[in-house]
């Protein structure tokens, strides 16, 4: 229990401190004009207030990363801990809160077109393409997984909820943000907030023992250890509750609805750090419940390694029917409310680089209908495998963000080393994963290691110097920098 208490406070100390030398680094100016006022069209630029825009960033973000991941990732034991701090509070923090000051001071733009103003055009054109076809893998991964849930529950064929959800999806990305977001959201945020709280309290006063950390800790007690090492496996399998670069895609669509450079503490890295709570909490209980982590381990297996099970066993065993009507929110409602802002930020995506203005109506549909016709035909695949592709790419995408936010402080002649450090640690870990991994190219744990390792460091070079060049030259259009490369 000290571990988890220890890692909990040093979560909610991460708001008042680092988060204060976050603001410091982007120049948080509460007298800046905003895009929320300046390009306000009532559809998607349209002022919130800081409360309501911030339980809708933790909604966008949350998806079932914070409860699923770390329910999967505690089989590594109180080591996921550590990872769900360390990485929310100085990776997944600093992503989120810079591409969502970056996005508000540079008019509330798209994340690709961020990253291929500061990494250059032929960036921009990879990354418009491959975050487009994320965030539309993403849409249809949590259209699938509730449907599917959704089937259980009510004995109605997955295909007819699909059809369902996707209706609603439209509805969600083509209506002005304050229609629907605005209004469910903050409503499933508080719920969300209201089952991790009853999770804790269990915790602090039931009959449950959490794990402390020991030199044991860093064994891994899954069912296939070898198959499945801690290192990188843990790095990608706890993702929402740590770090994901699908979140990156979230902040700039909150950044086009603040109403103050200051409310970026509380929407960005507060949701991060309330995201990184959650998981921990449910880490805790994970390894509580079970008497262990081999226990958990057991008990996912007899689940067929679907946290839906797990999630439901706990609610219901230590929050009776409050915890089951809680559950349902958890493993359905949580996926929907990310899913649907997945092809919302894929319109406005598409939208910024086809040069589409979006308050019209008839023009968010020419958008909307051919990323929904992908999106249902991505659906059609077996969800298994879009989902393993889907893990290792959204980390990619955290690793490519970083990057961009270290040249952008380099720019600004900041601190750069917050952003290049993180970037360095998760190039190593998507580039080691990929080697090893199943769904990878399957290559022996150390040779992966030293491959990934090589690759890691001649990545890690050619950013250093570039970001140098970037440091040099303090060019404030960037473009313009990167065309005299």
């Amino acid at each position: 229990m000290i571990t988890f208490l220890t890692c909990l406070g040093l979560l909610i100390a991460s708001y008042f401190t680092y988060a204060r030398y976050l603001e410091r680094q982007f120049g948080a100016d509460p007298k800046a004009a905003v895009p929320s006022e300046t390009l306000r069209d009532g559809v998607d630029y349209l002022p919130l207030p800081a409360w309501k825009a911030f339980l809708i960033q933790l909604l966008n973000i949350a998806g079932l990363g914070p409860i699923f991941g770390a329910i999967l990732g505690a089989v590594f034991g109180p080591v996921a801990f550590l990872w769900i701090t360390f990485g929310s509070i100085f990776i997944g923090a600093v992503q989120d809160y810079a591409s969502g000051m970056i996005s508000l001071k540079e008019g509330g733009v798209s994340f690709p077109e961020i990253v291929g103003k500061y990494m250059g055009q032929s960036v921009r054109q990879v990354m418009r393409g491959f975050t487009l076809f994320l965030m539309i893998l993403v849409g249809a991964v949590f259209m699938v997984g509730p449907a599917g849930i959704l089937e259980g529950f009510t004995g109605l064929s997955q295909s007819v909820w699909v059809w369902i959800i996707l209706a609603y999806y439209l509805l969600a990305t083509l209506l002005p943000i304050d229609k629907i977001i605005g209004r469910f959201y903050p409503i499933f945020g508080i719920a969300l907030f209201a089952m991790a709280l009853g999770i804790l309290g269990v915790l602090l006063f039931g009959p449950y023992e959490v794990p402390n950390l020991s030199t044991a800790s860093f064994d891994n007690f899954g069912a296939n250890p070898r198959g499945v090492p801690i290192i990188p496996t843990l790095f990608i399998t706890i993702a929402c509750g740590a770090v994901s670069g699908f979140h990156a895609t979230q902040s700039p669509m909150m950044a086009r609805c603040v109403t103050n450079e200051r409310q970026g503490k509380p929407v960005f890295f507060g949701a991060m750090i309330s995201e990184g709570v959650i998981a921990l909490i449910w880490a805790a209980i994970g390894m509580a419940f079970w008497g262990g982590t081999e226990g958990l381990s057991k008990a996912l297996a007899d689940f067929g390694d679907n946290a839906a099970g797990a999630v439901d066993l706990i609610t219901h065993t230590t929050l009776g029917r409050v915890g089951a009507a809680l559950a349902l929110l958890g493993v359905v409602v949580a996926p929907i409310t990310s899913g649907d802002t997945a092809f919302r930020c894929a319109r406005l995506i598409a939208a910024d680089f086809l040069h589409v203005e979006q308050k019209q109506l008839l023009k968010r549909l020419y958008i909307s209908v051919p990323i929904f016709l992908v999106g249902v035909t991505i659906s059609l695949l077996p969800f298994g495998v879009i989902w393993k592709y889907f893990a290792w790419a959204n980390q990619v995408l955290a690793a490519i963000c970083l990057w961009t936010v270290a040249v952008y402080l380099a720019v600004q002649r900041r601190q750069w080393m917050l952003a290049f450090l993180p970037a360095t640690f998760m190039t190593f870990i998507v580039s080691f994963y990929i080697l090893i991994a199943p769904e990878g190219l399957q290559i022996p744990y150390y040779t992966g290691l030293t491959i990934g390792s090589i690759v890691t460091a001649g990545i890690t070079g050619a950013m250093a110097w570039y970001v140098r060049l970037a440091w040099q030259r303090r060019i404030a259009a960037a473009d313009g920098f990167n065309n005299r490369l």
